[in-house]
C-alpha cells in the first residue's frame, strides 16, 4: 500500500469507508460459507492510517486475522494457544490507544478462555493434552491481569468520553459470538444482565467495558483458586490477600463499581464455572475486600465517589442481610462498623443535603448505619427528591426494608450504628434448629432492640427535665448464645468524624461457624 493511499484515508473518506466496511463484513458473517479475505486489506488501511485507531477497527481487524485460524473446530489446548495469540495481536495493535480501551479490547480473549475453561472443568483431566490446556488457561488468565495493572493510567476523564461507533455494540459483538444469540450478554458471559443492561444504558463508554473484562479476568482466576489442592481456611486467606492486592493494583473506578453490582446478584452469575458450594466462601472473600477495606484511590475523582459511595452503601445492607441470615453475626457487625467508621456517611449525607437544599444536620440526625441511611434516603425518594440513579439500584436499596418507615424520619439516632443493626440474636448454627427457636430468636432480637430505644428515650427525657445536656454515653455489648464466642462490642454514642475517616478495619473474626 502507497503512502498516498494512506494520506486520503482522512476526515470524511476515513468515515466512508470504515463505514462501508464495518456493513460488508456484518453482513457476510450469517453466510454459510463466509469470505472474509476481501476485508483484511481494508481493514489494515484503516489500522494503520491512524495513530489511535477507532475501537471497531481494532476489534475487527483482529476477529478477520483470528476467524482465519478456525479455532473453534480444535480441542481444548488449541483454542487456549489461539487465545493467547489472539491476546498478543489485541495487545499489538493497541499500544497506542488509552488504558480503558486496551483493556476493553481483551474482551474477546476473555470469553474465548472462559469457553475452554467450561470444557476443562467438565472433565477428569486424564489426558496430557487436557493438563497442558489446563496449564495453559491458568498461565494466560495470569498473562492478562498483569497487563491489566500495567494498563493503569490516569485518563479518567479521557476514558469516560462515549465512544461514537459508526454501529451499535450489540452488533459489533456477533463478530465474536453466534448471530442467533444476544450479542453483548453473550460475550460477557460472567456479567449478569442487570448489570449488562445498565452497561448498555450509559451509551458506549470503553471505560465501563473495560471494567466489565477486568471483573471477568478476575473472577476467572478467582474459579480457578478453588480447584487448588489447599485448605478452606488457607484457601481463603489466601484470596482475601489477592483480591484486596489486585482491587489496589488495578485502581479501576469501573471495575470496582461493576464488581460491587455484581456481588448484588444472587446467585453469583458464575454458575458456570464454579461449584454451588464455593458461593458463600467467594462471598465472604469479595464482601470482606470491599467493606473492610478503605481504598485511597476512591478518593481521587469527585466524578465517580456519589455512584460509587451509594452503591457500597446498598452492598453493605445487602451483606449485613446475606451473613445473618447465615448465621454469622459477627461478619454482619463488622461491617456495619467499617461503613460506619468510614467517611463514607458524612460524604452520602452532604452530598443528598447539598444537592437538594435540606440541611445537613437533619441528615445526621438520622444516624450513620447501612440501614439508618438507606430508611433516610428513600423517605427523600418518597418525597420525590430523586438519590438512587437507576430502579436496578433502588430494588436493591429497599430489598429487606420495611418501606412503610420510609416515610418517617429515622428519628434523632445520635449513634454511629442504629440499634436494630447490632442487637439481633443469633443462634442459627446450633445443631436442631427448629421453627419455634426462630421464632422466639426473632422476639428476643425485638426486644433487645426495644430496650435499646427505651433506654435512649429515657436518657433524652432526663435531659430534658433537667434543662441541660447530659454527657453520659451508653454502651451497649452483644453476645453470641454460643458459649465459645467473643462478645462483639459497639458505641452507640457519636464518634469523632475527623477520627473516625482514618480509622482503619481489620478482618472479622474467625468465621468457621458461619
Amino acid at each position: 500500500m502507497e503512502i498516498t493511499d494512506l494520506v486520503s484515508l482522512v476526515g470524511e473518506n476515513y468515515a466512508l469507508k470504515l463505514k462501508h466496511s464495518m456493513e460488508g463484513f456484518l453482513s457476510e458473517i450469517p453466510k454459510e460459507s463466509p469470505d472474509f479475505s476481501p476485508f483484511v486489506n481494508a481493514f489494515y488501511e484503516l489500522m494503520q492510517a491512524k495513530v489511535d485507531p477507532p475501537f471497531e477497527v481494532i476489534w475487527v481487524y483482529a476477529a478477520i486475522n483470528f476467524r482465519g485460524r478456525n479455532a473453534e473446530k480444535g480441542d481444548a489446548l488449541d483454542r487456549i494457544l489461539a487465545a493467547k495469540d489472539l491476546f498478543q495481536l489485541l495487545s499489538a495493535c493497541s499500544a497506542s490507544v488509552s488504558a480503558s480501551k486496551s483493556i476493553a479490547l481483551l474482551a474477546p480473549v476473555v470469553f474465548a478462555v472462559h469457553g475452554v475453561i467450561v470444557e476443562l472443568f467438565g472433565r477428569e483431566l486424564r489426558l496430557k493434552r487436557e493438563k497442558k490446556a489446563m496449564s495453559e488457561v491458568n498461565s494466560l488468565v495470569d498473562v492478562v491481569l498483569g497487563y491489566i495493572s500495567l494498563c493503569r493510567d490516569n485518563e479518567e476523564e479521557h476514558d469516560s468520553i462515549s465512544v461514537n461507533l459508526v454501529l451499535p455494540f450489540t452488533d459489533l459483538a456477533r463478530v465474536w459470538v453466534d448471530t442467533n444469540d444476544e450479542g453483548f450478554e453473550s460475550l460477557l458471559p460472567l456479567v449478569s444482565c442487570d448489570v449488562c443492561g445498565w452497561t448498555c444504558a450509559r451509551e458506549f463508554q470503553v471505560g465501563y467495558l473495560g471494567g466489565a473484562v477486568i471483573m471477568e479476568a478476575f473472577f476467572l482466576k478467582l474459579c480457578l483458586s478453588f480447584h487448588l489442592p489447599t485448605s478452606r481456611d488457607e484457601l481463603e486467606m489466601k484470596l482475601k490477600s489477592w483480591v484486596v492486592g489486585s482491587i489496589s493494583s488495578f485502581q479501576n473506578m469501573y471495575f470496582l463499581e461493576i464488581l460491587m453490582r455484581t456481588a448484588l446478584e444472587t446467585p453469583l452469575p458464575l454458575i458456570s464455572i464454579m461449584k454451588p458450594e464455593d458461593e458463600i466462601l467467594s462471598r465472604k472473600v469479595l464482601f470482606d475486600a470491599v467493606l473492610l477495606v478503605d481504598y485511597p484511590f476512591l478518593y481521587l475523582n469527585a466524578k465517580y465517589i456519589k455512584s460509587l459511595t451509594l452503591t457500597r452503601l446498598i452492598v453493605t445492607h445487602e451483606a449485613v442481610e446475606y451473613f445473618r441470615g447465615l448465621g454469622d453475626q459477627n461478619r454482619a457487625v463488622s461491617y456495619i462498623k467499617a461503613f460506619s467508621a468510614s467517611r463514607m456517611p458524612l460524604q452520602i449525607i452532604k452530598w443528598v443535603t447539598s444537592q437538594n437544599g435540606l440541611e445537613e444536620k437533619a441528615g445526621r440526625a438520622n444516624g450513620s448505619s447501612p440501614r439508618a441511611l438507606l430508611n433516610w434516603l428513600l423517605s427523600l425518594e418518597n418525597r420525590g427528591i430523586r438519590v438512587f440513579e437507576d430502579d436496578i439500584l433502588k430494588g436493591h436499596a429497599t430489598s429487606g426494608l420495611d418501606t412503610s418507615q420510609a416515610e418517617q424520619p429515622a428519628g434523632n439516632l445520635e449513634g454511629k450504628i442504629a440499634d436494630d443493626d447490632l442487637f439481633y440474636v443469633d443462634n442459627i448454627g446450633e445443631e436442631g434448629n427448629t421453627g419455634e427457636d426462630d421464632k422466639q430468636n426473632k422476639l428476643i432480637s425485638d426486644a433487645f432492640v426495644a430496650a435499646a430505644q427505651t433506654m435512649k428515650l429515657s436518657d433524652n427525657g432526663a435531659c430534658k427535665r433537667k434543662g441541660k445536656h447530659s454527657e453520659k454515653k451508653i454502651k451497649f455489648v452483644k453476645y453470641d448464645l454460643h458459649q465459645n464466642s467473643e462478645p462483639v462490642k459497639a458505641r452507640t454514642s457519636a464518634a469523632d468524624d475527623s477520627s473516625s475517616s482514618e480509622s482503619e478495619v481489620e478482618d472479622p473474626v474467625s468465621d468457621t461457624d458461619a
